[in-house]
């Protein structure tokens, strides 16, 4: 962190303090989420970003008069070191405590702390308030967020207008999709559900929008009651007339800070809310309103991640574009990262362009980690003019990047070897690689979940002492979020509450085991995958697989063909000339051509 970011930091954290006491407050809490509990958040929540200079995509602080601390997992353990000032936060490591512990074991008797109940979960809430009431202290909710009184220049929420997700690629209108959800409420004798997530609300209603960066969704709440009919609470100025015909007569549109009051009008109706992602003032203004809630996952969460065929098709069409673009960078990158004059942005741009050739890019799905040597032992690195490296000779070069496009969204990992790579380098890619192709080659019973998979991936790691403190693989959706649940592939002592989801075919997942060396070098080979069904010669059990969906040439010069079994080199094999198959065409130039052909070659 630099002297001025740093002073920047400590003069924040000041006014916060001060508008604390003039609150009666004697601490706050600030997570990085959104009044939806996103894990992408418009410019206008990024109010942890703003107090403590941190760009990671999950942590939190938590402040009080004397001492404040960053709660940030494994993932960024360097990458918080260097952005937040150390003598201003104290670093805490996630799971091992968390912001309502370290609260509990400072706090005082009598104090008050405060959190904004439209940025937390009930469950957070009374759990807090649980703790900190042994302690003799008190959790309040405040009306109006304290961040907000001091930061003058916080950005307005974005008002984009609302975009139409045609049926040719939704897959399913947005009729069918709410006679669906009426169903269901009627099975459980409920009114209503309350929907606060945004790719939810999205995907319900074949609409996007461009209110988060790289996350094609738009700010609103939507409220679906039982005869199928919508109250959709989003800022005027986002519905068009073109939006207006699409949605029809059974959604109608109110302004979004009419939400609350809708609530507090549901008196005597049964409405279900989902813990997981409506905040505790959701569950506030339903109490007050004297409506009875029940609590149920998000009805739109299990159907948005099992892909329809529409979905499917688009996806794997949005791959093979988007893995041409990437093999086009792969061979512009092994021309000229070995004459110098490469960095960090400048590869990550130029990158950015072969997708944009495609004429079909919407948006990137994520800020690119364009990684070089050390930095590339950060899992969730973030280049800026302030980190940016140059792109060295005998180093690994790591770029994880995608893509949304309308028929889909991409996410794609490869190392890259820049010169000669050291021996140790080659064994941990091969490590890397024999667990990614482990995973890859599964065949599983039907009921399945990815905390079973995990341990696959990292097997080869496991045996040599090795491990990476990430999941293994997320969800992904369609023309939405890179990360989507409730499906994952994460070890037991990282997977997420709700996470814990049965695999079923369509389903798209990434599998990306890693290995980082603090300080010298990371490793990580991403594909997205598809679960499909799979016919086992005697099977006793409905049997799965996965298909892959990324198709680009993974870096050969990093391999130990030593280490690999006779399987695992038929899978490289396999896959390699799958991808000069359907990425061969698409590439116009010679030169292009001839690099991919080299590259798929077989082992």
């Amino acid at each position: 962190m630099s002297i001025t970011a740093a002073r920047l930091a400590a003069q924040r954290l000041s006014a916060l303090r001060a508008q604390l006491v003039h609150n009666g407050l004697a601490g706050f809490v600030v997570p990085l989420t959104d009044e939806h509990m996103s894990e992408y958040v418009g410019e206008y929540a990024q109010r942890l970003a703003w107090l403590t200079g941190f760009g990671g995509s999950a942590g939190s602080a938590a402040v009080l008069a004397s001492r404040a601390a960053m709660f940030t997992d494994g993932r960024y353990t360097v990458q918080v070191r260097q952005q937040v000032a150390g003598d201003l936060f104290e670093y805490q490591d996630v799971p091992a405590t968390s912001a309502a512990q370290w609260l509990a074991e400072h706090v005082e008797a009598g104090q008050r702390i405060g959190h904004d109940p439209w940025l937390h979960t009930r469950a957070w809430a009374q759990g807090t308030a649980t703790l900190l009431q042994a302690k003799g202290a008190e959790l309040v909710a405040v009306a109006a967020n304290p961040i907000d009184a001091v930061w003058h220049d916080r950005p307005a929420p974005s008002a984009a207008p609302l975009e139409l997700h045609d049926e040719t690629f939704a897959g399913r209108s947005h009729a069918d999709k709410r006679a669906d959800i009426a169903a269901w409420l009627q099975a459980r004798a409920a009114d209503a559900v309350v929907i606060a997530a945004l790719d939810s609300i999205a995907w319900l209603l074949n609409i996007r929008g461009r209110d988060v960066a790289r996350t094609p969704v738009a700010l609103a709440f939507a409220v679906v009651h039982a005869d199928a009919s919508v109250d959709l609470f989003t800022a005027p100025a986002k519905i068009t007339p073109a939006v207006r015909a699409h949605l029809g007569p059974d959604i109608r549109c109110q302004p979004r800070d009419q939400f609350e009051a809708a609530l507090n009008a549901m008196a005597g109706k049964t409405v279900i809310a989902d813990p997981q992602s409506c905040v505790a003032a959701i569950f506030a203004a339903l109490e007050a309103g004297g409506a009875r809630i029940r609590e149920a996952r998000d009805p739109c969460v299990l159907p948005r991640a099992i892909k329809n065929d529409v979905e499917i098709a688009g996806t794997t069409a949005a791959h093979v574009r988007d893995g041409a673009a990437l093999t086009r960078f792969l061979a512009w990158f092994d021309h000229e990262a070995p004459k110098g004059g490469l960095d960090e942005l400048s590869a990550a741009e130029r990158l950015r362009q072969f997708r944009a050739e495609t004429n079909s890019l919407e948006d990137l799905s994520f800020d690119t980690i364009s990684a070089a040597g050390p930095n590339a032992a950060l899992p969730h690195y973030r280049v800026s003019a302030q980190t940016n490296l140059p792109i060295t000779r005998d180093s690994i070069y790591l770029v994880d990047s995608g893509g949304q496009y309308r028929d889909g969204t991409t996410d794609v990992t490869r190392t890259i070897a820049v010169g000669t790579p050291s021996p140790e380098m080659r064994d941990r890619f091969t490590r890397v690689l024999k667990g990614h192709i482990a995973l890859a080659r599964a065949l599983f019973p039907a009921g399945t979940k990815g905390v079973q998979l995990d341990a696959l991936a990292r097997q080869h790691l496991w045996m040599a002492g090795l491990d990476y403190a990430h999941g293994t693989g997320h969800g992904v959706g369609s023309y939405l979020s890179v990360h989507e649940g409730p499906q994952r592939i994460a070890a037991a002592w990282s997977a997420q509450p709700g996470n814990d989801e049965p695999l079923q075919p369509g389903m798209i997942l990434s599998n990306e085991p890693g290995y980082y060396k603090q300080g010298a070098y990371g490793i990580r080979i991403e594909n997205l995958v598809l679960v499909e069904s799979r016919e086992v010669p005697g099977a006793e059990r409905d049997m799965m697989g996965f298909r892959e969906l990324t198709l680009a040439p993974i870096d050969r010069r990093l391999v130990d063909v030593a280490l690999l079994s006779a399987e695992e080199r038929v899978w490289w094999n396999d896959y390699h000339a799958r991808v000069a198959a359907e990425i061969g065409p698409l590439l116009t130039d010679a030169e292009e051509q001839a690099w991919l052909e080299q590259a798929c070659a077989p082992l």
